[in-house]
C-alpha cells in the first residue's frame, strides 16, 4: 500500500478503455489495471492479490474536498456502463427462456434406434433434466418438480424419475455428447466473438485427498477438478473446455482449446493468455489459425525464433511496444470474470462423487452458463439463438 501511494504521487497513470495504464516503479514499462483492480504485472498474476499498481490506481482515484472540518480525502465512486433495460429484461425472463433454449439445444442430439425391450427414457430428456437440475442447484429429488413443470409446458414427453439424472451423470458415453452441446451452446455468437482468452480454474469436489491426520495432524484437503476454458472476451461465452485433474499443466491444453474454437466456426483473430501459456508452440498454433497471440514472456525468454516467426515478432513487440501489447493483453481479465460469474451463480463445488459424474456435472454447469449468456445477448445484442449442429454423430452410437 505504501509503494502504491508512492507510485500515485511520482509516476504517471493514464485512463484507458476498461482500465488504467500505470508506470512501473523500477523499469521503463507500464502495466494495465482493469476496472476490477486486477493488474497485468507478474506479481499480481503470481500471488493473485492486489498489487502496488492497483493500489496506485485506488489512490489516484482519491480526491481532496473542502469540509467544515478541513480538507478530507474521499474516494471517487466508479461507475460502469450497463444497458440496464436489456439487463433487467434478461434477468426477469431468464428462467422461462432457459427452459425454452435448453429444449432447442438438446433437440440437436440424435437418438439411437432401440430394438427390443422396454421403452427407454429418451436421451434428449436425460440431458434436458441433467442440465436443468445443475442449473437449479437443487437435489435430484427436489428438482423433479422442475421436470413435471417442463412436461406441462410440453418441453418433456414425460417427467422421468429423479434417479435418471444421477444415472445420466455417471455415464462416460455422455461426456462427448455434453462437449458437443457446449460447443453448440456458444455457436449463436460466432458472428460476435473474434477475440478470445484462455485460462484455467478449479472446482472443489466433496472428496478429500489422502492424508495422515492421525499420525501427522495434517489438515484435510478437498480434491479439485480443473477446468481449462477458451472464452470470448465480448460476451464471456465459453467456446471450448477441457477438464483435467487439479495437478495438470495449463500450457498443454492451449492448442486444443484454440483449435476447437476455430473448428466450431469462430474467426480467431486474437488470443490472450498469461505467462503459463508462453511457448513457441502456442504462438505457432494461433498463427496457423490466422490470428495473433498476446501472451507475456517469461523473464528467461529470448527472441530466438527457432522456426517460429510469430514468437520472434511478438517478443519484439513485447520489448519495444509494451504499451500496445498490454492494451491487447488486458482483455485476458474477461476470462476471470467468466469464471467468477459461473462460481457465483452456479457454485464452485461439484456434488458428484466420482470422476465421470464430476466431469459431466461440470459440463452441465458450463452449458447452463452459456445458455444464460445467450439470454442476456438476446436483449443486449438482439440475437436470435439458432443452434446449428455440426455433427450429432457421437449420440448415434449411444444407447439410452
Amino acid at each position: 500500500m505504501v509503494k502504491g501511494l508512492e507510485i500515485a504521487k511520482t509516476k504517471q497513470i493514464f485512463r484507458e478503455k476498461q482500465g488504467w495504464l500505470v508506470q512501473s516503479q523500477t523499469a521503463n514499462k507500464r502495466y494495465f489495471v482493469d476496472e476490477n483492480f486486477v493488474c497485468s504485472c507478474p506479481d499480481s498474476e503470481f500471488h493473485r492479490a492486489t498489487c502496488k499498481h492497483a493500489y496506485a490506481v485506488r489512490y489516484y482515484l482519491a480526491k481532496e474536498v473542502e469540509t467544515p472540518k478541513g480538507v478530507k480525502t474521499v474516494k471517487v465512486r466508479l461507475t460502469y456502463s450497463q444497458a440496464w433495460e436489456a439487463y433487467n429484461k434478461a434477468q426477469t425472463q431468464e428462467i422461462t427462456l432457459f427452459d425454452q433454449l435448453l429444449k432447442d439445444l438438446v433437440e440437436e442430439v440424435e437418438e439411437s434406434v432401440q430394438g427390443m425391450g422396454r421403452p427407454r427414457i429418451p436421451l434428449k430428456a436425460q440431458l434436458f433434466c441433467a442440465i436443468q437440475k445443475v442449473y437449479s442447484q437443487l437435489s435430484s429429488r427436489r428438482a423433479r418438480s422442475l421436470f413435471v413443470n417442463a412436461e406441462a409446458r410440453q418441453q418433456l414427453g414425460k417427467a422421468p424419475s429423479y434417479n435418471i439424472v444421477n444415472q445420466a451423470l455417471n455415464r462416460e458415453d455422455l461426456t462427448p455428447i455434453l462437449l458437443n452441446l457446449l460447443s453448440l451452446s456458444a455457436s449463436p455468437l460466432k458472428a460476435v466473438e473474434t477475440e478470445f482468452a484462455v485460462d484455467s480454474t478449479g472446482f472443489r469436489t466433496t472428496q478429500f485427498c489422502m492424508y495422515a491426520d492421525a499420525k501427522y495432524g495434517l489438515r484435510r484437503q478437498h480434491k479439485w477438478v480443473k477446468a481449462h476454458a477458451c472464452v470470448g472476451v465480448k460476451t464471456n461465452v465459453i467456446t471450448a473446455l477441457a477438464i483435467t485433474d487439479e495437478s495438470a499443466g495449463d500450457s498443454p491444453e492451449f492448442s486444443g482449446l484454440v483449435r476447437e474454437t476455430a473448428e466450431a466456426g469462430f474467426d480467431v483473430k486474437e488470443i490472450t493468455a498469461d505467462k503459463a501459456y508462453s511457448s513457441r508452440k502456442n504462438y505457432a498454433v494461433v498463427k496457423q489459425l490466422g490470428g495473433k497471440a498476446y501472451i507475456p514472456f517469461k523473464s528467461n525468454a529470448t527472441g530466438l525464433s527457432r522456426g517460429t516467426k510469430a514468437w520472434r515478432k511478438a517478443f519484439l513487440m513485447f520489448q519495444l511496444k509494451q504499451d500496445e501489447f498490454m492494451a491487447h493483453y488486458h482483455a485476458r481479465s474477461n476470462v476471470e470474470s467468466a469464471f467468477a460469474s459461473i462460481k457465483k451463480k452456479f457454485g464452485e463445488t461439484l456434488k458428484s462423487k466420482n470422476k465421470t459424474a464430476q466431469t459431466n456435472e461440470l459440463l452441465c454447469k458450463i452449458i447452463a452458463y452459456n445458455v444464460v449468456v445467450l439470454i442476456h445477448e438476446m436483449y443486449e445484442l438482439g440475437i436470435e439463438p439458432d443452434f446449428c449442429s455440426k455433427s450429432a454423430s457421437p449420440a448415434q452410437e449411444v444407447g439410452s
